[in-house]
């Protein structure tokens, strides 16, 4: 821990310059109460830092939470181990490709399974309870449901350290999200320049507790991080459906789960004041919360119960943390460096995963080793099948 200014705690070891004045520019905005808190995978990020833990008091900024709101992860252990594994394991991310629709407009039109319009029903009266309507921000909303996206987003097969295999996935809210997520930023900021409020960054526009642009960004934020958690939880059955028919079941018990944010935003009690905490790349990891932290492509992931640390807000890093942006991570790496470093693990070899190569990371150990303090580590997981959108 290394305290940076007085409003900003940093547990990044490896942390550029641009990501720590981003931080502090965050950490002077007068209703951060009592600091900005800096996980180790910190990184550059639009407005807030990704990786980054923003306490206020009385105001939120929607870009603190960032444009995917609800993103985060859900891993299900089987009682499947190595040995009951068939040797193809193209077979298993073929069928999971066709079932979970991937890439950035990929949606689908799977509304008629009972699961899916079930959870799409719950999500509706949810929306109606919160008094918006989501075909308002996008028509296609209930076909988002069940689908992937791109960039990091993933769905992998990982072996813990026993040779168990676990199930482990990665998105958000998807495209309706995204749209929630902007229009509340563009109110913000129409509100600060109407107040004549100066920013040092105008994405660190804020809505202030009390008026009706605040509370409806919070009905529609909590509704969000719920499409979110469905969404992963309907691609975690297809996912699952797809195992039990690649290894000759009818069904596969589920003997562990988890499933957590780390785009969102809580009311919680720090220092002895109530605030809101927006984690924005971040888990939260109170003492014994159990949580996820994936590594990059092709390395290991971790799943971790927290300690409430407090300077941390009682929160941990979601991932590893970008060095390189995507455009100079393609112009660095090549396809050839992207198999290299992917070794036997099954993927689809393609030139559109040459940005998410585990070089263009930070290294998943040493962000581990930083995060010492936040977290105690139960199970190591390496990828035996990875799946991503393009």
């Amino acid at each position: 821990m290394k305290h940076l200014t007085p409003t900003l705690v940093s547990w990044a070891s490896i942390l550029d310059e641009n990501t720590e004045q981003q931080a502090a520019r965050t950490g002077r905005m007068p209703f951060v109460f009592p600091h900005v808190a800096l996980m180790p995978d910190a990184h550059l990020g639009k407005g807030a830092t990704v990786g980054s833990v923003i306490p206020t008091d009385g105001a939120l900024i929607p870009a603190a939470v960032g444009v995917d709101i609800g993103c985060g992860m859900m891993a299900v252990r089987t009682p499947l181990t190595i040995d009951d594994l068939p040797s193809d394991r193209s077979a298993v991310r073929e069928a999971i490709e066709a079932v979970v629709p991937v890439s950035a407009g990929g949606y689908n039109d799977a509304v008629t399974r009972d699961h899916t319009r079930e959870r799409l029903d719950e999500l509706a009266a949810a929306a109606e309870k919160a008094g918006f309507d989501p075909a308002r921000y996008t028509g296609s909303w209930e076909r988002q449901l069940g689908t992937l996206g791109s960039g990091n987003h993933f769905i992998e097969l990982s072996l813990d350290e026993q040779d168990r295999v676990w199930m482990f996935l990665h998105s958000g809210s998807r495209g309706v999200g995204n749209k929630i997520a902007q229009h509340h930023i563009a109110v913000a900021q129409k509100l600060c320049k109407q107040w004549w409020i100066e920013l040092e960054d105008p994405d660190l526009a804020y809505l202030v507790q009390g008026s009706d642009e605040f509370w409806a960004y919070v009905r529609e934020l909590r509704w969000a991080q719920e499409f979110a958690l469905q969404n992963r939880a309907e691609m975690m059955d297809r996912v699952q459906a797809c195992v039990a028919a690649w290894v000759g079941v009818d069904e596969l018990e589920r003997l562990d789960e988890i499933n957590c944010h780390h785009n969102y935003t809580s009311q919680e009690k720090h220092y002895g004041r109530k605030v809101w905490v927006s984690r924005k790349g971040a888990i939260a990891a109170d003492v014994g919360r159990r949580g996820l932290i994936p590594g990059s492509m092709g390395t290991a992931s971790y799943v971790v119960t927290g300690k409430g640390f407090a300077p941390s807000l009682a929160s941990a890093p979601h991932g590893a943390g970008r060095e390189y942006s995507r455009t100079r991570a393609r112009k660095t790496f090549t396809v050839d460096d992207l198999r290299a470093a992917m070794g036997d693990i099954e993927y689809r070899d393609s030139a559109a995963f040459v940005d998410e190569i585990p070089a263009a990371y930070k290294d998943i150990d040493q962000v581990m080793a930083d995060a010492e303090q936040l977290v105690e580590v139960q199970h190591t997981l390496r990828q035996l099948v990875n799946v991503k959108g393009d």
